[in-house]
């Protein structure tokens, strides 16, 4: 792949054959982040788990201390009487039949998180082959199949974001915007983390946490040590287990 000229100096920067601590990288990623724009810091995690196994999966979703930096527009599945509290919660649209009948006539997915009330999944199942590749389609465990459609929205509002596996052990997440600055990102960087060890798998086996590595939309990557984050499991694990 050809990368451009700011690229390969920012890349200079980095050590590719070290392992930063947690705070090294996330000053290396503002320093390295050469765009114009305000780039997003993003988080991949590789797991020691086998996604193609339905106990090993991890899936869920965090609300990051300070948002992600990015508007967000809210699609609401839900019947008439829950309609307002939605709307009063900030979602740019509500409706039942009508949308789901606009988004499988006219391609319509100008929304980036939806949310639907229990009741409402029967029309919201029909729209799983458009909504499901594009990360958009409701879940329980993400929080966006809901009896508290207000809550939900006020949620994703505030930065919600949802985690999961792909088809290589690997979460990739939005952690903010290079403009936080250090401290905002290590917050949101350290709730993500938390919520990903505590949603190990019982079944998975060996290291959970196999890498870590922060980028910037345009920069390179920076790979952080990963032994710290088996202290953190294991402090985890102890606190469940002290209950």
């Amino acid at each position: 792949m050809k990368r451009g000229k700011q690229y390969k100096e920012s890349a200079k920067l980095i050590d590719k054959l070290r392992q930063y601590e947690t705070d090294e990288a996330i000053a290396l990623c503002i320093q390295t982040a050469k765009a114009k724009f305000d780039e997003t810091v993003e988080m991949h995690v590789r797991l020691g788990v086998d996604s193609r196994h339905a106990d090993q999966q991890v899936r869920g979703a965090v609300v990051l201390p300070n948002g992600t930096g990015k508007s967000v527009r809210v699609l609401v599945f839900c019947k008439p009487e829950k309609e307002a509290e939605a709307k009063a919660a900030g979602a740019e649209f509500v409706g039942a039949e009508d949308l789901a009948q606009k988004i499988q006539s006219e391609g319509w997915l100008d929304f980036d998180v939806v949310i639907a009330s229990p009741d409402m999944m029967g029309v919201v199942g029909r729209l799983g082959r458009i909504l499901g590749p594009r990360g958009l389609m409701p879940n329980p465990k993400a929080g966006t199949v809901t009896p508290d459609v207000a809550r939900a929205v006020t949620e994703a509002k505030a930065g919600k974001i949802e985690y999961r596996l792909d088809k290589t052990n690997i979460i990739h997440c939005p952690i903010g915007k290079v403009s936080f600055g250090p401290e905002k990102l290590r917050e949101n960087f350290d709730a993500l983390m938390e919520a990903i060890l505590r949603a190990r798998p019982a079944a998975a086996k060996g290291q959970y946490v196999r890498s870590c590595a922060l980028a910037t939309t345009m920069g390179p990557g920076i790979r952080i040590n990963a032994a710290q984050f088996q202290a953190m499991l294991n402090q985890i694990q102890a606190q469940a287990a002290g209950r």
